[in-house]
């Protein structure tokens, strides 16, 4: 069974460049401390990178 991975929004997006706030919206983050499960793949690990210092990622 492939990885899955929980990512948490722990930081605002007010004041965010607007590629960072569409690569958020695109994990499916939406408000503050909001939790979404993802597989773990290369294309939601690029997207993680970009944003790490807004998020928090736990893996199962």
């Amino acid at each position: 069974m492939a990885k899955k991975l929980d990512i948490t929004l722990k930081r605002s997006l007010i004041g965010r460049p607007e590629d960072q706030r569409v690569t958020v919206r695109t994990l499916g983050l939406r408000k503050l401390n909001q939790t979404v499960e993802h597989e773990d793949n290369p294309a939601i690990r690029g997207m993680i990178n970009k944003v790490s210092h807004l998020l928090e990622v736990n893996e199962k």
